[in-house]
């Protein structure tokens, strides 16, 4: 990281806005560590699986578990946007959702046009390494000067962060059952609109952690708030004026 530092600042002429802009630097890096220190980032993942005494059940590491206990940073909890509970399984929408699920969602679908499956795809991408490039797109797109700059990429990194915490506190305290697990179940849902699938596989591969409610369309939303906060509703790049 020094090296890369050095060779980012090494082009900059030498003189007190340079060691200046250095000083200060160093010292808000050093307060946002001294903020974040002991912030549960580095708790063990003390996830316990759903079994009965001596049943099998898979032995993958879960995601982020010790994420919903994370401290937020504009947030005062994880839990103070937590949504209300999934749907139902006994009721009409649950079958609906299923159902659709079940018959575009699959690794192989008849119903699924390529249009589709390349906007699945397309989102199969989720967390920083999608959102930070963007954002810096926008920086360049409205040639921002460099506080204007650090001050909406920091916007947006504080709100992906609290988001992701909020959404995985949502997800491990409802611990709702992924498409595959209720798909292959579906005769046990209650629900007689459903039926089971023996060997239904989804698009890609299923992340290791409970479904509900949806990670993406929460971080996408974050992003899109500060964004809006910081540029409006409605804004053009310089090159398309």
């Amino acid at each position: 990281m020094k090296a890369a530092l050095a060779t980012y600042l090494a082009p900059l002429p030498d003189g007190a806005a340079k060691s200046d802009g250095i000083a200060l630097g160093e010292a808000v890096a050093a307060r946002v560590l001294e903020a974040r220190a002991n912030d549960g980032c580095d708790a063990p993942d003390a996830y316990r699986p759903r079994t009965t005494p001596g049943v099998y059940v898979p032995t993958a590491i879960t995601l982020s578990s010790m994420w919903p206990n994370l401290k937020p940073f504009a947030m005062a909890k994880g839990s103070q946007f937590r949504p209300k509970p999934p749907i139902a399984l006994e009721s009409k929408e649950w079958a609906t959702d299923y159902n659709e699920l079940k018959d575009y969602g699959g690794q192989i679908s008849a119903k699924r046009t390529a249009q589709q499956t390349e906007t699945a795809r397309f989102w199969l991408m989720g967390g920083p390494v999608a959102y930070h490039p963007f954002v810096r797109q926008l920086v360049i797109a409205k040639q921002m000067s460099v506080v204007d700059s650090a001050r909406f990429m920091a916007l947006e990194a504080v709100g992906l962060n609290d988001a992701i915490i909020a959404v995985l506190d949502a997800k491990y305290h409802y611990n709702f059952w992924r498409p595959i697990t209720a798909i292959r179940n579906g005769d046990i849902d209650g629900n007689p609109a459903t039926d089971s699938e023996a060997t239904w596989q989804p698009i890609a591969n299923t992340p290791m952690h409970p479904e509900y409610p949806c990670s993406h369309c929460i971080q996408s939303g974050s992003v899109a708030g500060v964004i809006k906060a910081v540029l409006g509703s409605r804004w053009t790049s310089p090159r398309s004026r």
